[in-house]
């Protein structure tokens, strides 16, 4: 443990990662979905697109994941699975799922932005931010940005 920390800084003190969006690994689990699942879980696209909200635990600092099902649909009827994440195995150190809203442009997809924040052990403090996903559910691209709070 005494050297986890200091590797981990040097891993989050690099270049800033940036935001990506994935299939679905061993982050989507069940057990990762933040309790109580009704405050953390919702549908959009009158069910077509669920967003739920994960804790992976370690790192500590960058536990929290956002989980999303959405169209195209297989040829049994499932979902696609994507996995927004800030960098490769390592998610955002807090996420308002609350603050999570939705907007819908048929030339662009269904957009979510959810407040979320990022620490920055350099500054030793977190910073917030807004990401954007948006889900094109006709092909199933789901692209990510972020614009970086005021702090």
């Amino acid at each position: 443990m005494r050297f986890a920390l200091p590797i981990l800084a040097a891993l989050l003190s690099g270049p800033a990662a940036a935001q990506m969006s994935a299939p679905c690994d061993t982050l989507a689990r069940a057990d990762a979905i933040v309790e109580p699942w009704e405050e953390n879980s919702t549908t959009f696209a009158n069910g077509a697109v669920r967003v739920a909200l994960l804790d992976a635990i370690e790192p500590a600092v960058a536990a929290f994941h956002l989980l999303i099902l959405h169209p195209p649909f297989d040829e049994l009827g499932g979902r696609s699975c994507t996995v927004i994440s800030r960098d490769s195995g390592l998610g955002y150190s807090g996420v308002t799922f609350d603050g999570l809203e939705a907007d819908y442009d048929p030339a662009t997809g269904l957009t979510l932005t959810v407040p979320a924040a990022i620490y920055q052990p350099e500054q030793s403090f977190q910073n917030s931010l807004l990401v954007t996903i948006t889900v094109n559910q006709a092909t199933g691209e789901v692209t990510v940005s972020e614009e970086l709070g005021n702090e």
